[in-house]
């Protein structure tokens, strides 16, 4: 009886010791208090493939507005202002409003980017786009004839090319601090063997790339999951605290 009386305080002692020493790392409801996340998602996408980012990011202090966007719906014209003014306002209305980022995946980065184009936001604070076609994507100028291609993407998805509709070859460079995560691994052969290497089955990571980025990451992740992925949640933690990626691993911002 001794012993097992001894075995639980052990015990009991063993857990506080852990969750005293495990508390510098907990994430503090209140650090970013006034701050707010904008996710956006890419395109043919919905609101739930960010859920997992919206969960680590309420987790580590923020508010989060997590968008439905209509990406298969209307032009790029139309949807950066459906798409961003929709996170403005649920940020406002989460008293949320003292600086908003935004986290954004494929297409949703191309929204920020042309909405802050020609508007400004005082409370705008950082970006992080993940698989962004800045640079426009080759397999939409390969693939766009094929039977099925605007019923898949909607009329945006004509605008990610690199032809005369390519609407990020239009934009000028970004005035905001910004961050690209790109992805190197692919599900999908047949987009792949169209693309340049490397690529992530939809962008080729050169295409990514921007002009004026203040970070640059390749993980080893494809377009679709790049979202979902837990090196990715832990770079975006880095950029939206710090301006920059954990210095844990070499940046790739000069390759």
């Amino acid at each position: 009886m001794v012993m097992i009386v001894k075995t639980i305080i052990v015990f009991m002692l063993s857990v506080l010791m852990l969750t005293a020493c495990g508390s510098d790392d907990a994430p503090n409801p209140k650090q970013h208090a006034g701050e707010c996340v904008v996710l956006l998602h890419g395109l043919a996408r919905s609101s739930l493939a960010m859920e997992r980012m919206k969960w680590f990011l309420e987790e580590n202090g923020y508010n989060v507005a997590k968008i439905d966007c209509p990406s298969r719906e209307h032009k790029i014209e139309a949807l950066a202002p459906i798409a961003v003014e929709a996170g403005l306002e649920q940020c406002a209305a989460m008293n949320s409003n003292e600086r908003i980022h935004f986290v954004t995946h494929s297409l949703g980065g191309i929204l920020v980017r042309y909405y802050f184009s020609d508007r400004d936001l005082p409370s705008l604070g950082r970006v992080v786009m993940l698989g962004p076609p800045n640079q426009g994507s080759k397999a939409v100028d390969e693939m766009q004839s094929l039977p099925g291609f605007e019923w898949l993407n909607g009329p945006a998805g004509y605008q990610l090319g690199k032809g005369p509709e390519s609407i990020p070859l239009q934009l000028g460079l970004p005035t905001f601090e910004f961050a690209v995560i790109a992805g190197d691994e692919s599900i999908d052969p047949v987009t792949s063997a169209i693309l340049d290497d490397p690529d992530d089955g939809r962008v080729s990571v050169s295409d990514t790339k921007l002009a004026g980025m203040n970070d640059f990451r390749l993980v080893g992740v494809s377009h679709a999951f790049m979202m979902q992925n837990s090196e990715v949640f832990g770079l975006v933690r880095d950029f939206l605290e710090t301006g920059q990626f954990s210095s844990s691993e070499e940046s790739t911002l000069d390759d």
